[in-house]
């Protein structure tokens, strides 16, 4: 077994736990990534061992991969960013070729642009749990037996990864990964990191400012997580917006009958979607390779009302799914067959257990099943579609309770906080009240646009001048900004 030998504590803090920072004498290797993508763009990749268990800092190691794309003015750079594309549990080792094609050239010659696999996701230790869904959020169905079913599965999701896992997976956490960040700190000999992230990645960013407020340097937080509503109530919250967003885009899809002929009017639209759901109920959709029952396709919806620029994609999905609900023969275009292979492990990296790790090891959940189904059923007046999803239990309501407390976030720490308002996955107020949170933040709202994750994926110019000029100056905008769609 791995042991760290080559750390050198230094600050100590609340019951023999390390909360402050830790320096590194190993040395990291940086070689070619073994990636086509990360290896022609010239980036290098490294592995960085970090203790599994922050409290046994000499106990076993596990080790953290990361990325790096060289700052391009070596006379220029100002230090490294580190960035996390959200999830939980996605992989971030690429996210900085996604994104550095919209930093200015004068942000990229300031920067080693750092990407990371966070403990337990892609190439850092693995969590696997060998599940037999990809994903633990699903809709608890239209009645009793359905919900019951569920809960069932639920708990089999979570005694597999505590079976498969052991207690491994107690120390896949938020507040470890924080950890991690600042051990590559020291390990690459920096004073201080710089921030890029999204989604779930703000929370790690924003918990990053509580745990380290000196070493914290430049940080843009993308998309925001507060801290006080997750995980679940932040689950919660994307029931109402994702209502919101399924009118708007029945109303949109009504103008395009001619084409889609998913009805004249938004409601006619919508009570489409709603009767898809029934006859899911009754028996699942077969479409292709799959056959969509009335806990997946919920999440087909909930995928699909993402990004507004997905509408007309959206609404051929839909139609496949209504033809083949009419017994129709379909195979599913690009964008059904992506998001029901995750839902359905059709690929190797749809397994979602790095994700249920993180936010059921980050805070505990409700336990009592009764509980979840009395919400569920106050939600389905005004939440039809997705009430029964933001409201369900998942494997968090089985999991043994975390090792740690959550970390929730306070501090003056100075930040760009960026949000747009139609978000239907980090809700607008999550970016209002993180912004409010952290009292040396400001906030750039991107007015009256549906899509999640802003910078490097929906172009917007006075976004890309806001945060590039904070990257490039350090001079955050004088007030709150908001932004309009180009």
């Amino acid at each position: 077994m791995k042991r760290v030998t080559a750390l050198l504590i230094a600050a100590v803090a609340g019951a023999g736990l390390l909360t402050g920072t830790a320096t590194a004498a190993q040395r990291v290797d940086w070689k070619a990534c073994g990636d086509k993508d990360l290896d022609a763009a010239g980036a290098q990749c490294a592995e960085v061992a970090v203790p599994l268990d922050y409290r046994q800092p000499r106990g076993r190691a596990i080790t953290v991969a990361i990325s790096r794309l060289k700052a391009t003015d070596p006379g220029q750079r100002r230090g490294i960013m580190l960035s996390n594309p959200g999830g939980p549990g996605g992989p971030g080792l690429g996210l900085m070729l996604e994104v550095r094609a919209r930093m200015s050239p004068d942000v990229q010659a300031r920067y080693d642009l750092i990407g990371m696999d966070p403990r337990g996701i892609g190439r850092s230790t693995p969590v696997n749990c060998d599940w037999p869904v990809g994903n633990m959020l699903r809709s608890a169905g239209l009645d009793r037996a359905a919900f019951e079913r569920n809960a069932r599965l639920e708990a089999e999701l979570a005694r597999r990864c505590a079976d498969t896992q052991g207690e491994t997976i107690r120390h896949i956490t938020t507040r470890n990964t924080a950890r991690d960040m600042d051990l590559i700190r020291a390990a690459l000999g920096e004073p201080k990191i710089s921030y890029l992230g999204y989604s779930y990645g703000t929370y790690l960013g924003s918990v990053y400012t509580q745990l380290f407020p000196h070493r914290s340097d430049r940080i843009v937080l993308d998309s925001a997580v507060d801290s006080k509503r997750y995980p679940g109530e932040m689950i919660q919250d994307m029931g109402p917006a994702n209502e919101q967003a399924l009118d708007d885009w029945a109303n949109w899809a009504a103008g395009q009958h001619a084409e889609y002929r998913l009805g004249r009017t938004g409601k006619q639209v919508r009570a489409l979607v709603e009767d898809l759901i029934r006859q899911a109920a009754r028996q699942p959709i077969r479409i292709g390779d799959f056959r969509v029952d009335e806990h997946v396709l919920p999440m087909v919806l909930f995928d699909g009302l993402a990004d507004v620029r997905e509408n007309a994609e959206f609404a051929g999905s839909i139609r496949q799914l209504a033809d083949a609900a009419a017994g129709k023969t379909v195979r599913p275009n690009q964008a059904l067959e992506r998001v029901l292979g995750m839902h359905y492990l059709k690929y190797p990296q749809a397994q979602q257990s790095g994700m249920a790790a993180l936010m059921c090891g980050d805070a505990s959940s409700r336990r009592n099943p009764e509980r979840y189904w009395r919400d569920i059923q106050r939600s389905r007046t005004r939440q039809p579609v997705f009430g029964p999803m933001a409201n369900n239990l998942n494997a968090c309501a089985f999991w043994a309770p975390p090792v740690e407390p959550p970390v929730i976030v306070r501090n003056p720490v100075p930040a760009l906080i960026v949000q747009a308002t139609g978000d239907t996955r980090t809700v607008y107020d999550s970016g209002v009240d993180l912004h409010r949170a952290m009292s040396g933040s400001r906030l750039v709202t991107l007015q009256d646009v549906r899509t999640h994750s802003v910078f490097g994926f929906y172009p917007n110019t006075c976004v890309e001048n806001a945060v590039n000029t904070y990257l490039r100056d350090g001079l955050l905008p004088g007030r709150d900004l908001t932004c309009r769609g180009d």
